[in-house]
C-alpha cells in the first residue's frame, strides 16, 4: 500500500480531540516523552488508513512512538498536518511526517508554553486572585472563561491544521521565531510585574542607634522600591538551579524561611 483511500470526518476529529484532551499525557515517560500518547491518539484513524495488521500500520506505529515532545496546546496542529501527508501520500509519507513532527516540536513547544502555561495564566491568574483577594468573586469567573477559550481552541485547531496541511508549515515558519521571542519577553514582562504587586514581604527590623530608630525598609525602597520581594525571587530561581533541587523542596524552604523569619520580627507582611 502507498497510497490511502479513506477520507478523516468529523468524528474523526471529534475522536482525535477527546483523546488528545484527555489521555495525551498519559504515557510520558523519561525515554520517548509523548511518543505513546502521539500514536493512542490517532491510532484508530492509522487503522482507518493502512488497514488493520498490515506491515505499513505497523511501522508506522512504530514510527509514531519514537520521541516526541511539545506543547500540549499546540499539538494537535501537528497532528493535523501529519494525518493529511498520511491521507494522501500513505505509507511513503513516512520519513516526511517523522522529519515534521520532529521540526515542529521545538517551536511549538516554544511558543505553546510561553503562551498557554506561562503567559495566560499569568494575567488571568494574577487578575482572578486580586479580585478574591478584595472579596469579589468575578474573579472566578474570568479564570473560569479564560480556560473555556482556551479549550475552544484548541478544539478547532485540529480540523485548521489538517485542511490546511503542509502549507501551514510554510506559512508559519518565518513567523515562529519572532512570535517565540514575543510572546517570551511578554511573560518575562509579566513575571516582573507580578514580582513587584503579589509578593508581599517587608523588613520589618529597625535597629536603634541611641534614641534613633532606623527604618530598614524606607531605606531599602529609597535604594529600589520591591528590592526584597525581587531579591527572594531571585534567590529562588537560584535554588532552583541547584542539583537535586526541585520545585516542592524550594516551596518549602522558602515557607520555613518565611515563618522562623518572621516569628525573630525580621519580615512582616
Amino acid at each position: 500500500m502507498t497510497k490511502s483511500n479513506y477520507k478523516l470526518t468529523k468524528e474523526d476529529f471529534k475522536q482525535i480531540n477527546r483523546r488528545s484532551l484527555f489521555t495525551f499525557q498519559l504515557g510520558w515517560n523519561y525515554e520517548r516523552m509523548q511518543g505513546s500518547g502521539y500514536l493512542y491518539t490517532i491510532l484508530p484513524q492509522l487503522r482507518k488508513i493502512y488497514g488493520d495488521d498490515t506491515p505499513e500500520l505497523k511501522e508506522m506505529m512504530k514510527t509514531h512512538t519514537q520521541f516526541f515532545n511539545t506543547s500540549n496546546f499546540f499539538n494537535t496542529i501537528i497532528t493535523g498536518i501529519d494525518l493529511a501527508i498520511e491521507e494522501k501520500e500513505g505509507f511513503a509519507s513516512k520519513e516526511t511526517v517523522s522529519g515534521m513532527k520532529a521540526g515542529l516540536m521545538g517551536p511549538f513547544a516554544a511558543i505553546g508554553d510561553s503562551i498557554f502555561a506561562a503567559l495566560i495564566p499569568t494575567i488571568f491568574g494574577a487578575l482572578a486572585a486580586n479580585m478574591a483577594i478584595d472579596g469579589n468573586p468575578a474573579g472566578i469567573f474570568i479564570w473560569i472563561f479564560a480556560q473555556i477559550i482556551v479549550m475552544i481552541f484548541r478544539w478547532k485547531q485540529l480540523e485548521f491544521a489538517y485542511k490546511e496541511g503542509i502549507s501551514l508549515v510554510t506559512t508559519m515558519q518565518s513567523r515562529l521565531t519572532a512570535l517565540t521571542d514575543a510572546a517570551t519577553l511578554l511573560g518575562v514582562f509579566m513575571v516582573g510585574a507580578l514580582v513587584a504587586t503579589m509578593v508581599n514581604v517587608k523588613l520589618s527590623w529597625a535597629p536603634s542607634i541611641g534614641d534613633v530608630t532606623m527604618n530598614m525598609q524606607n531605606n531599602l525602597d529609597m535604594v529600589l522600591p520591591k528590592l526584597l520581594p525581587a531579591a527572594i525571587v531571585g534567590g529562588v530561581y537560584w535554588l532552583l538551579g541547584k542539583k537535586n533541587m526541585t520545585s516542592t523542596r524550594a516551596i518549602f524552604i522558602v515557607l520555613i524561611l518565611c515563618v522562623a523569619l518572621s516569628a525573630l520580627g525580621v519580615v512582616s507582611k
